[in-house]
């Protein structure tokens, strides 16, 4: 029996004026035309359903996430990998459809052995439970600036060298996706042009550059900044950093923690405006392993961490991430008025893929829907179509 074609109707989408009609075959999106027009439909055994105008968009991609439902990615071993599945399982119920396995700053021994076990595993979805899928690692160190570590270790930070990369990746560099670094500990100027030729994202964090600094190392071909704001110098009039020389550069995309409590709602807004929007920012989580668990007290590394209305924190009070999903910053940005929900849907959803390289054309893509529904009071749901 041939597969039978899902028409959606009056549907609003990122990216497009008014309202459109999607025609689905094969769980692929395979036209999209406004609801003015007539559109071709590949089947006349067609399912109508009519979205009456609330948005729809492709599942969130998260580029900053360090661990869920108690699990650190960090700490993968042998006996605990078969979490893997359990929290892309839960990540998916949470709208992400793929998200970047965080490693943040650790011994080479533990990086290492994350890395070997993210490389092998082969995820397994069923009908019935689909599952976000890991889009590679991001490494967040551990070649930082010892004075804007933040949460890092200080006894595993490593310097910035060719050496250094060498012997974090091994022979799992085809894993990593994206590494954020401190550009100020290479004068030598070549080491992010080493992780460009391997295929890596070069993300500038945990650092005390300058805007010259930072350039330099755009030049080189850096192209993301890791949290906006936080472990950075802040913007100053005289001397705008690295966030500044981020955020005046056409091809620099920042990634923004919208929890409420890593950056203010109006330096939120300001680096928005400044930033054209989706443009220039994508959100991130940044959550913590006690992402889908009840706020307590939970180990991380070889310390313990707080977790009070989903915002962690060390016992010295260092803010050190949060436990809200990604969508939830999307949500928290319409809530607070910086943005519309059609650029706080882009931003957790079309952004993070292109700053990474993904495709961000809905024609072809799985139709993987998110239903996005603004209530009268102007909270933002969501729901899997």
């Amino acid at each position: 029996m041939a597969h039978p074609t899902l028409e959606l109707i009056n549907a609003r989408l990122p990216g497009y004026e008014g309202l459109q009609r999607l025609a689905i075959e094969q769980h692929t999106i395979q036209a999209i035309a406004p609801m003015s027009a007539a559109t071709y439909l590949p089947s006349l055994d067609v399912q109508q359903v009519d979205v009456a105008g609330d948005w729809l968009s492709l599942g969130g991609i998260d580029l900053q996430i360090n661990g869920a439902l108690g699990l650190a990615f960090p700490d993968l071993s042998d006996d605990n990998s078969d979490k893997l599945d359990a929290i892309s399982q839960f990540l998916w119920q949470q709208g992400v459809d793929g998200f970047l396995p965080t490693i943040v700053t650790t011994s080479i021994e533990n990086i290492q052995r994350s890395l070997a076990l993210l490389s092998s595993h082969s995820p397994r979805p069923t009908p019935r439970s689909p599952i976000s899928r890991i889009l590679g690692v991001h490494l967040e160190g551990p070649c930082l600036n010892p004075d804007k570590r933040g949460a890092h270790p200080a006894e595993y930070l490593l310097p910035l060298t060719i050496d250094t990369i060498k012997r974090l990746l091994g022979d799992y560099a085809s894993v990593v996706k994206v590494m954020t670094l401190a550009p100020e500990l290479d004068p030598t100027g070549r080491v992010i042009p080493y992780l460009r030729s391997l295929g890596i994202t070069v993300s500038l964090g945990h650092s005390q550059a300058t805007a010259s600094q930072a350039q330099q190392a755009f030049d080189q071909g850096a192209t993301m900044v890791t949290h906006a704001f936080n472990a950075m110098p802040g913007l100053h009039h005289r001397e705008p950093g690295l966030l500044g020389a981020a955020i005046v550069h056409p091809q620099v995309y920042c990634g923004l923690i919208a929890d409420g409590q890593h950056v203010s709602p109006i330096m939120m807004d300001l680096l928005l405006r400044a930033s054209q929007y989706d443009r220039g920012v994508f959100l991130v989580s940044d959550a913590l392993s006690p992402l889908g668990l009840p706020d307590g007290i939970y180990p991380w590394d070889t310390r313990q961490i707080e977790v009070k209305n989903g915002t962690a924190r060390l016992p010295d009070g260092t803010l050190s991430g949060t436990t809200l999903s990604l969508l939830v910053g999307a949500q928290n940005l319409v809530k607070g008025g910086i943005c519309d929900v059609e650029t706080a849907i882009a931003l957790a959803t079309i952004a993070p893929r292109r700053a990474i390289g993904l495709p961000t054309n809905l024609i072809g893509q799985t139709a993987n829907l998110l239903q996005w529904h603004q209530s009268d009071c102007g909270e933002l749901s969501w729901q899997r179509l």
